[in-house]
């Protein structure tokens, strides 16, 4: 072939009838993930937070305080609100009804008219008419004037015009949705996602009730799984709720509240006897796990007011004479703090964009906390007492646990000769390509020294159980050998300019770190002790994705010596075994329950549990770090009741090991 005939050959192939046009809703279906994030768990869920925002903005605006959302039968979702009702008039541009056009044309919506939300949460997200789009059917009711008006939809295209369908003197709207299986990978809705992001909704707009209701599946009694949510005292209950497991050194949270150009800042902390600081803070009801400009106005407004009571009080010179130096970071130690902002327009960025950008929040906050914070000590000399007794501690521990820092981080240094003893390393340097087992004992280790992959898989055997951090002050974590471990295995240091506290990634040695403990009750312990101590102290690795949970089998089904089938729970146990006995005869097999990996050879470890092309690994992630805040305090904290009700209250919906 000549070039020239190559050239025209490549005009045919490329050429301007090759560009595609997605019109409409089509880019969406075409590239969910760009809109959603992604087509699994969380972007399933994600569906069903577009749709109640669109109440919540209602509500934000004054307008609406009901919102009722039910899982129906095949996984469908209705939610209602007694809002003003999407409008149904025609629209002047588009020639067709309102409700049309913000069911089917992107960035369509009032939020978007300031006149109309001052604030909107939706904002951050995509809209209605992305979930629209991900739906094999959506059905829109809206009630307003009288009326009751409906339209339906498939994939994102109307089936109808508008049409009214009846009358009604209520006001406001439902939507009911069924999510696109063929575009979806996880179509199953999980109660309890739904249950902490609507909790955590009512917290935060106080006096609104929310009702969730999970109608799938009928309880013994008939009735259906639900819970309302309404709080009076909007953050003040959060507080409550977060520091329910915690000893409290206040009688009653700090609230603060105020409004700087046309931006809201409401404001609720707590002391409590624990040494973690807690901070959660959200823009427009959505939680910026990232932090941002209203994180640090706070954090500064926070430190200036303490400074200021300490100087004026004479503090400052009782420190020096005890040889104590107060830092901002001994401010935060045991604090529980949520911080809500509205911002109008609200700039987002960071890696999962929820970061806020704004620089005129960051003095909004600090100036309205200094000055709030500031009269609270003032006219609560015993509670400012309470406080700075539990500064100083921090302070005695944070010298500590420095000392005990600086060990951890002169071992860090990346050199052979400074890694753990019992650190099995992988030939790879990239870390993009590594993955570190943190792995229950020698006994399992040494199998998994033997059957791993020595170019990309590390192993680091732990010993017993390690420390429970929940319970414990900073230096003693850092003085704990197993945690020095695994800090120098990973190569990562602590603290930044920002936040002393904080995990620096940037000499991480694997991107995979990966927990392998035997499928018991210790080693769901062992795994729970490793997590617990991830988000205090590692937080950083869960939200960049680096966590993970191997899977090994519960079972091997075995004839004489031969493994014939491996099974990971009960019912692949029986489905195994009805399938291999299903002419009546037993036949030679035989069912053994590993009690732990070092019952497996490292060939059968390998085969079931770490070869990339067979294992099942279980990413950890943060989906509500609130909630998981909660639980992580609930079930590792020293307060034994309330351990025992959520696991008596759960045990039907999950496997959680006491």
């Amino acid at each position: 072939m000549t070039e020239e005939e190559k050239r025209e050959l490549a005009s045919e192939e490329y050429g301007a009838n090759k560009i595609q046009v997605l019109e409409g809703l089509e880019a969406v279906r075409k590239r969910p993930a760009m809109y959603i994030g992604d087509v699994h768990f969380r972007g399933l869920h994600h569906l069903v937070y577009e749709v109640v925002d669109n109440s919540i903005d209602e509500a934000m605006a004054g307008y609406c305080d009901r919102v009722t959302v039910d899982i129906l039968e095949g996984n469908a979702i209705s939610v209602l609100d007694n809002g003003r009702g999407i409008p149904t008039g025609m629209h002047e541009k588009e020639k067709r009804s309102a409700l049309e056009v913000v069911l089917t044309v992107l960035h369509a919506g009032g939020k978007f008219d300031k006149g109309s939300y001052k604030v909107s949460g939706g904002l951050h997200g995509v809209g209605v008419s992305c979930v629209n789009a991900l739906s094999t059917h959506l059905t829109a009711e809206v009630y307003r004037e009288g009326k009751v008006f409906r339209q339906e939809y498939e994939c994102g295209k109307p089936l109808y015009p508008v049409k009214v369908v009846g009358e009604s003197n209520q006001n406001g709207t439902r939507i009911t949705f069924q999510p696109d299986s063929s575009i979806f990978l996880h179509t199953e809705y999980d109660y309890d996602t739904l249950a902490n992001r609507m909790r955590e909704l009512a917290y935060l707009n106080h006096g609104i009730t929310i009702v969730l209701t999970d109608k799938r599946t009928p309880l013994e009694d008939g009735s259906f799984r639900s819970e309302t949510f309404y709080s009076e005292n909007g953050l003040t209950d959060f507080i409550g709720y977060l520091d329910a497991n915690r000893v409290k050194l206040l009688p009653e949270p700090i609230y603060i509240s105020g409004e700087r150009n046309n931006v809201p800042v409401e404001i609720a902390l707590e002391y409590n006897a624990e040494y973690s600081e807690n901070l959660h803070s959200y823009v427009n009801n959505i939680n910026t796990i990232e932090g941002g400009t209203h994180l640090q106005g706070f954090r500064s407004g926070l430190t200036r007011s303490f400074n200021t009571y300490a100087e004026k009080n004479g503090l400052l010179e009782k420190f020096e004479k005890q040889k104590v130096k107060i830092t901002p970071d001994d401010f935060r130690e045991g604090l529980t703090a949520v911080i809500s902002v509205k911002v109008p327009e609200p700039q987002f960025e960071g890696q999962t964009k929820t970061k806020l950008g704004n620089d005129e929040v960051m003095g909004i906050v600090n100036s309205i906390v200094g000055q709030q914070l500031s009269d609270y000590l003032e006219e609560h000399p015993k509670e400012a007492k309470q406080i700075f007794d539990k500064v100083v501690l921090a302070a005695q521990a944070r010298q500590a646990a420095r000392s005990a820092r600086e060990k951890v981080q002169r071992k860090g240094v990346l050199s052979s000769f400074s890694m753990p003893g019992k650190l099995a390393d992988c030939s790879e340097r990239d870390p993009a390509k590594t993955e570190l087992y943190l792995v229950e004992g020698d006994s399992a280790g040494g199998s998994a020294k033997q059957g791993r992959d020595r170019a990309f898989q590390a192993i680091l055997p732990l010993r017993g159980k390690i420390l429970n951090v929940e319970k414990a002050m900073q230096h003693r974590a850092f003085e704990s050998e197993e945690i020095r471990n695994i800090y120098t295995a990973l190569g990562v240091t602590i603290g930044t300019e920002e936040d002393s506290k904080a995990l620096n990634l940037d000499k991480l040695r694997y991107h995979k770190v990966i927990i392998m403990t035997d499928a018991d009750v210790d080693g769901s312990h062992i795994t729970t002790l490793i997590l617990t101590f991830f988000f205090r102290y590692m937080r950083e690795l869960i939200e960049n994705g680096y966590v993970y949970c191997a899977t090994p089998p519960l079972y091997l089904i075995k004839k004489g010596v031969k493994p014939i089938r491996y099974c990971w729970t009960d019912e692949e146990r029986i489905k195994a075994w009805s399938e291999l006995t299903k002419n009546g005869t037993v036949g030679g097999y035989d069912v053994q329950r590993y009690k732990g990996l070092g019952e497996m050879n490292p060939e059968q470890l390998w085969e079931t549990t770490m070869d990339p092309a067979n294992r099942t690994l279980r990413q950890v992630t943060i989906e509500n770090a609130m909630e998981a805040d909660h639980i992580f305090s609930m079930l590792m904290g020293d307060d034994v009741a309330p351990r025992r009700e959520f696991i008596e209250q759960n045990a039907t919906y999950a496997n959680i090991d006491a």
